[in-house]
């Protein structure tokens, strides 16, 4: 018992996986990780979380094991990267088993990620086209509260 509670206290948990396009990685992901990382949320994002040398998969496996709520910014090159079925399908099909998964959509609509992805777009969601990032980051920071 003593080990699996020392174990686990190890383990570098975070709120919330940041599921996001490679093409955004510089840009509006790495906005959305600042804002919510000084909002105190503690995110999961590649771009911080990823060593150089570290098989990328097993990365974003324990990275998606270890956050409690996921986070995926539907961007058009989300959206090209989804039809591609490459990382971030494989991340959306391990957070779509997740009761708690927020679509962030930037610079495109609900309609076309209901095109590319219904599950996802079925779920309730923020979008920058009716709210600031900074909002969107202060709502998902309160999400994280209400959580614990």
């Amino acid at each position: 018992m003593r080990d699996q509670i020392e174990e686990r206290a190890t383990i570098d948990l975070r709120d919330v996986f940041l599921c996001h396009a490679w093409d955004d990685r510089q840009g509006v992901a790495k906005e959305l990780d600042g804002l919510l990382t000084s909002a105190g949320v503690k995110v999961w994002f590649s771009e911080k979380d990823i060593a150089l040398g570290v098989p990328l998969m097993r990365a974003i496996d324990k990275g998606l094991a270890n956050s409690r709520i996921g986070i995926v910014l539907v961007t058009p090159a989300f959206l090209q990267r989804l039809n591609a079925e490459g990382i971030a399908d494989k991340e959306l099909s391990a957070l779509l088993a997740r009761e708690q998964l927020v679509p962030v959509v930037h610079g495109t609509t609900y309609d076309a990620l209901r095109e590319v992805s219904p599950l996802l777009g079925s779920r309730t969601g923020l979008s920058s086209a009716e709210e600031s990032m900074t909002s969107i980051a202060g709502k998902i920071a309160e999400l994280v509260k209400l959580s614990d």
